[in-house]
């Protein structure tokens, strides 16, 4: 007898990126009916072989995600442009805030129960005591943020107002850096992490960013999908690793030394400023550029009671999605 599998109840869209490959991935492993939204230029490896139904389309073409939502109870929605360093943020503000405004849309109109948002650490604001933020820590004004953190800023502000004159429920994930397996790209903090395994980070600079396994941030958001407060806010954070650390813990899994230089961050700033100005001038884009540094050294430390004590969130010690990541990246090298 033919196998009958059951209409999709939720989709995920950009399922074949890093975060919602993962959350594809636990969900087919639990049973779940799934639809998978991606662009026809997507790379689908993570998610190959599983019981899905993919559906073509782009956030930025509503009626693609019309034809998407159609018969779906849950919305995951993970499409993010993480580019922090374009010198033009157009492309920023298309995708991370209008592409949301339109998955909405068509969420609302299609009668969607639950939308999970994938916000970002980066909206929380430092606390003026220097202690570790929470949900409840709010930017006032924007002016100081980059361009990138303003639009995710920006995002999840529309994101909250909407889920408040909605029937439909929502809930913002604010999710850290992320770390696993199964990082094609590989993601900027994924890069670097293979960098410092292969003997090519000699000094490390201010700063850090709150962390997580990928696979822990995955969790997070069913979990939120399932028993989080609609409206509500939730920081899935293992711990606030420095870029030392990172590198140092990168380092000696592949038997090598960490890094014993400090860089200043003046000096490292001037270099980006130069180029910066050297690409502009080439009319490419460059990683090294004083927004993408502004993003990576201005987060806040983030604390996760919400999340553990509410949802039951239990992560694991980042260091063991380091361990993965760079175990997935070796092996695959060498292949």
């Amino acid at each position: 007898m033919p196998v009958v599998r059951s209409a999709p109840t939720a989709l995920v869209l950009g399922g074949s990126g890093f975060l919602g490959a993962h959350i594809v991935r636990q969900l087919s492993g639990e049973g779940d009916a799934l639809r998978v939204f991606a662009r026809p230029t997507s790379d689908m490896r993570v998610i190959a072989g599983l019981p899905v139904d993919l559906v073509h389309g782009d956030v930025l073409q509503p009626d693609s995600l019309v034809r998407a939502m159609e018969g779906i109870d849950t919305v995951y929605h993970c499409v993010v442009d993480a580019r922090a360093w374009l010198r033009d943020p157009t492309p920023l503000y298309r995708v991370n805030v209008d592409g949301l405004r339109n998955s909405l849309r068509a969420a609302e109109a299609a009668g969607v129960r639950r939308f999970v948002f994938t916000s970002s650490v980066g909206t929380i604001a430092p606390r003026d005591d220097g202690g570790p933020s929470n949900e409840d820590d709010y930017y006032d004004t924007l002016d100081a943020l980059p361009p990138y953190l303003r639009c995710r800023v920006e995002a999840e502000r529309l994101f909250l107002e909407f889920v408040a004159d909605s029937r439909m429920e929502g809930v913002a994930a604010c999710v850290a850096t992320t770390f696993g397996a199964k990082d094609l790209l590989p993601t900027p903090q994924g890069q670097l992490i293979l960098n410092a395994s292969r003997g090519r980070m000699p000094f490390y600079w201010e700063g850090g960013s709150c962390s997580v396994g990928i696979e822990d941030a995955a969790r997070g958001m069913i979990l939120a999908a399932r028993h989080g407060d609609s409206g509500a806010r939730y920081i899935f954070s293992e711990r606030w690793l420095s870029y030392r650390e990172m590198f140092e813990h990168a380092a000696g899994w592949a038997g090598r030394p960490g890094p014993r230089l400090r860089f200043p961050m003046a000096p490292m700033l001037a270099m980006a400023d130069v180029s910066g100005w050297l690409a502009a001038r080439l009319g490419r884009e460059t990683r090294f550029c004083r927004d993408a540094i502004r993003c990576s050294t201005q987060l806040s430390n983030c604390r996760n009671d919400r999340a553990q004590q509410e949802l039951g969130w239990e992560p694991a010690p980042v260091e063991e999605a380091i361990d993965a990541a760079l175990q997935d990246f070796h092996v695959r090298l060498k292949g």
